[in-house]
């Protein structure tokens, strides 16, 4: 069984910065893919990015390329969404979540993922 808590969200101005945490509990296979997804006032929840466990490669909605990145510390169980230049079209509760097997394709597909953390809330305005 797989647990994962987000921290790090909040209020930031356009233009700013917030970096997000997911902490997973429990043993992380070589498999797993751990991604964000994000979901605004009356959007769908959509994909923000992704990065694979073993290897480190990631893969990002056009959205956010070039603004976000996502990095991981094994050591630590922990993977990060580091969102720089933060419009007010980012804001959305966050959320990480895990799957495995997943081949890039289908990396932007929620119902992919079995494991999901509680969201946390970032809000960009000035």
């Amino acid at each position: 069984q797989l647990q994962l808590v987000e921290s790090g969200g909040g209020w930031a101005q356009p233009g700013g910065s917030l970096r997000l945490s997911c902490v997973a509990s429990g043993r992380i296979l070589n498999n797993a893919v751990m991604g964000w997804f994000r979901q605004g006032p009356g959007k769908d929840r959509e994909f923000v990015g992704a990065i694979k466990w073993s290897g480190g490669s990631t893969s990002y909605a056009d959205s956010v390329k070039g603004r976000f990145s996502i990095s991981k510390t094994s050591a630590k169980n922990t993977v990060f969404l580091q969102m720089n230049s933060l419009m007010p079209g980012d804001t959305a509760v966050y959320y990480c979540a895990a799957g495995f097997g997943l081949i890039t394709s289908s990396m932007p597909y929620s119902e992919k993922y079995g494991y999901w953390g509680q969201g946390t809330q970032v809000t960009v305005s000035s």
